[in-house]
């Protein structure tokens, strides 16, 4: 690996104030000490913590000897312990920072650094409002402070669970008052939760649980967007969860937060953070204690970016973090870690000499990093690479590494596999051939003149189309980033439909059916779209919805996680979630496509088969699941139910339908499936005329249309069979019976009469039976030869 750049000194502290006593701090004590700069670079803050009494102390340096009244402070018990020390924007003088200096019981000190004078304090300022709260954790952004803070319970015997949950998330605004600066109300973001640390970028707010948080709490880290008014629940293992906007107090209760969110929550691992600190692009850095470094970007979402050799992290092991433009920077036991953030390629790794190393801001040289040691401030700038034009042995390098993790997973061995090895040992010729294709495909204007060996030929034919298909994409992703906002619907669409397409193509797991609830969730007509195109979804000629989606694709839709598969964790099954698009963006195809569905099982599956969608819920009742999970009911809802249970033709299905039909007293359309459905089959048409004449026994709503419901009779019942059914279903009345009533709603025999006649003029099915018999030339007929 070739050096990235050279480690230099560019300053001994003869260029600060006091320079050999601030030498003297720094090599004072066993612990190490906290150093912190100021914004402009001008200000270096010492604060030691573990020294001999009188007990902590703070100290500020000016650079370039600038005059002016110096700033050090001492306290000692039973005074507070010092939480922070934060920079925050001057309120009244634009371009300008003042120092806030924070202790354990609220009490804030404001200073600010004239070039006359020195160090003044502003004001002194209350940040809590309970005389009981203990600040926990604070950061600053912009000119707001934003905190944690414990509220102990007032019954000293409460419920250690309750007592769990009492901290409370606050931030208030620095501002200019007529004696000075004072703060603004206090808002809370986040009340009855567990114990958080705050890390503040430019323009959000993280909230890490802590290590004396709960397990089942610290699954999790929430995000505030202050400008939002909005906090989002991101698990590095599951990345976005949940957003909710929080407006009120009511609103910012932890546990209703998280009402939404259990299932999911409850079967994730705890996290495992060492270290965190906040990037200069505003992504949350984590190490865990297996020194693996992780970004966590703003909208929930996680990406690993290296991998620290090291063993196990103890707490004892700091872990330095800060960025600079793209490039990682990370000190750990005496050894710096450059790393690339946006490929995770490992830059430069580099032995210091040096037994405590802090980080400084370098405002006058971005393209450098600044370290402060015991004997001085070293500055570690990049060389720049003679031609940038060409990024194929960076390329190479990102594959090799990819191809190296890749085959340690699969390995039998327990040795490392390093990239020397892979390149040396010439029996992986996988990764050489794929960097090759990247090179030849993705650099199409800088290639050489040459081809490819003839060897890739053959494996650059087979993956041209995938190669393809990753160029497109990332154009695409390009396109939406730079185009105006009139355009970026339409690239988007098209966005979605490549990616809806590609999980199509591939296995619908749990982790790919998430991603599918998160886009159909996100862009919901991009997505009804997109299903419509990859599914070949349109009308023909006569009207009716045809599909001409590959086999492959309806097994992706119908052979993916059920509901129970997936457990209570909020996720949808896909077929449920095309539904949901054919309920909002075309609800009159969703019967028909529940249709065509059904004759792909029949055809694909065995009837009788538990391995297909229907062997346990059937489709129709999973398509009328997605409609009872509406909010609120209308009459179209009650149509699309009927049209659902109709479409399946199942017995039990249509018997609900004409129950439906009959509740709504919709007769002609009650007669209509009767007579279309009682074909199926001659049980399910004995159920239908059983039902019918039922309903005919109790009032003369069908007395209009007894001319199609007599021809449903089923041969087998007999004239006894139908009085008999007739006389179970009158309705009781409360008044004696009379010969002849004048309210002409009672059922007369000759309403009846015309199906008894039909009754008595068919022969019933048992003479038939029996009627081959009772003719036969001998009776009994004789005894059948025994077989010996």
């Amino acid at each position: 690996m070739k050096p990235a750049g050279m480690l230099r000194q560019v300053s001994d502290f003869s260029d600060f104030s006091r320079g050999h006593w601030l030498q003297e701090l720094l090599c004072q004590g066993e612990e190490p000490s906290h150093v912190q700069s100021s914004p402009d670079g001008q200000h270096l803050l010492v604060l030691q913590k573990s020294r001999p009494p009188p007990l902590p102390r703070l100290v500020a340096f000016q650079r370039h000897s600038i005059s002016g009244a110096d700033l050090e402070r001492n306290w000692q018990p039973p005074q507070p312990a010092l939480v922070e020390l934060l920079f925050l924007q001057n309120p009244v003088t634009l371009g300008s920072w003042v120092l806030a200096i924070v202790w354990e019981h609220g009490r804030t000190e404001v200073w600010h650094f004239v070039m006359a004078t020195g160090w003044q304090l502003l004001q002194t300022l209350e940040l809590c409002q309970g005389a009981r709260a203990r600040i926990i954790s604070v950061c600053s952004q912009g000119a707001s402070l934003v905190w944690c803070e414990e509220r102990p319970p007032l019954d000293a015997h409460s419920d250690m669970s309750k007592c769990a949950f009492r901290f409370c998330v606050c931030t208030r605004a620095l501002e200019a008052g007529e004696r000075g600066m004072q703060l603004g109300t206090v808002r809370i973001v986040l009340h009855n939760s567990p114990e958080y640390q705050v890390l503040a970028s430019p323009q959000h707010v993280f909230l890490v649980p802590t290590a004396a948080s709960f397990v089942t709490t610290s699954k999790f880290l929430l995000i505030w967007h202050p400008e939002e008014a909005k906090l989002t629940i991101a698990a590095p293992s599951a990345g976005f969860v949940h957003s909710k906007v929080v407006r009120s107090s009511s609103e910012s209760d932890f546990r209703k937060l998280l009402l939404g969110s259990v299932g999911l929550l409850s079967g994730l691992a705890p996290l495992d953070i060492h270290t965190s600190a906040v990037s200069s692009s505003g992504g949350l850095l984590l190490v865990s204690t297996k020194g693996a470094v992780n970004m966590v970007e703003p909208d929930g979402t996680e990406r690993h970016i290296f991998d620290l050799e090291v063993g196990t992290l103890s707490q004892g092991s700091p872990v330095q973090l800060k960025t600079f433009d793209s490039i990682l920077a990370c000190v750990l036991a005496g050894v710096l870690y450059l790393v690339d953030q946006n490929s995770g390629r490992l830059i430069e790794k580099k032995i210091l000499s040096m037994k405590e190393v802090h980080f400084l801001e370098s405002p006058e040289e971005e393209d450098s990093i600044q370290l402060l040691s015991q004997t001085g401030i070293y500055s570690f700038s990049f060389s720049k690479p003679e031609n940038r034009s060409r990024p194929e042995p960076c390329l190479v390098e990102m594959v090799f590494e990819e191809a190296c993790r890749y085959y340690q997973r699969r390995s039998l061995s327990s040795s490392k596999l390093t990239v020397e090895k892979l390149k040396k040992g010439g029996m992986f010729q996988a990764p050489v051939a794929l960097a090759a294709i990247l090179q030849h495909s993705l650099c199409q204007k800088q290639k050489l003149a040459r081809g490819l060996q003839d060897t890739y030929a053959k494996l650059l034919s087979t993956m041209s189309l995938e190669l393809q298909s990753y160029r497109s994409l990332e154009l695409l992703k390009t396109c939406v980033v730079c185009a105006p906002e009139s355009e970026v619907e339409s690239y988007c669409e098209e966005l979605v439909e490549q990616e809806v397409s590609r999980v199509l193509h591939s296995d619908v797991d749990k982790d790919n059916l998430a991603y599918l609830n998160s886009v159909f969730t996100s862009f919901p007509k991009a997505a009804w779209k997109a299903t419509r195109s990859c599914l070949q979804l349109q009308q023909n000629g006569d009207g009716l919805l045809v599909a001409r989606a590959t086999p492959e694709v309806w097994k992706k839709v119908l052979g993916g996680p059920l509901q129970e598969e997936v457990g209570q964790n909020g996720l949808v099954p896909l077929f449920e979630l095309i539904c949901a698009s054919f309920l909002r963006f075309k609800p009159k195809w969703l019967p028909s496509f529940v249709e065509l569905t059904q004759q792909y099982v029949s055809v694909s599956w065995a009837f009788s088969s538990k391995e297909g969608p229907e062997g346990q819920v059937p489709l129709y009742k999973r398509a009328l699941g997605v409609l009872g999970r509406k909010n609120k009911r209308s009459e179209a809802d009650d149509e699309m139910e009927l049209e659902l249970l109709l479409c399946s033709k199942r017995p039990k299905a249509v018997l609900q339908a004409l129950n439906l039909l009959i509740r709504l007293k919709r007769w002609p359309r009650v007669v209509e499936v009767a007579g279309k459905f009682s074909k199926l089959s001659p049980l399910l048409n004995k159920e239908i005329f059983t039902m019918l004449l039922a309903e005919f026994a109790q009032h003369r709503e069908l007395d209009p249309y007894l001319d199609m419901l007599w021809p449903l009779c089923p041969p087998e019942l007999t004239t006894t069979d139908i009085l008999t059914m007739v006389l179970q279903h009158l309705p009781h009345s409360q008044e004696d019976p009379v010969p002849f009533s004048s309210e002409g709603n009672q059922l007369t025999l000759g309403l009846l009469k015309p199906l008894l006649q039909r009754v008595v003029q068919h022969p019933c099915v048992q003479d038939e039976m029996y009627s081959d018999a009772l003719q036969s030339p001998t009776f009994p007929p004789p005894t059948p030869p025994r077989e010996h």
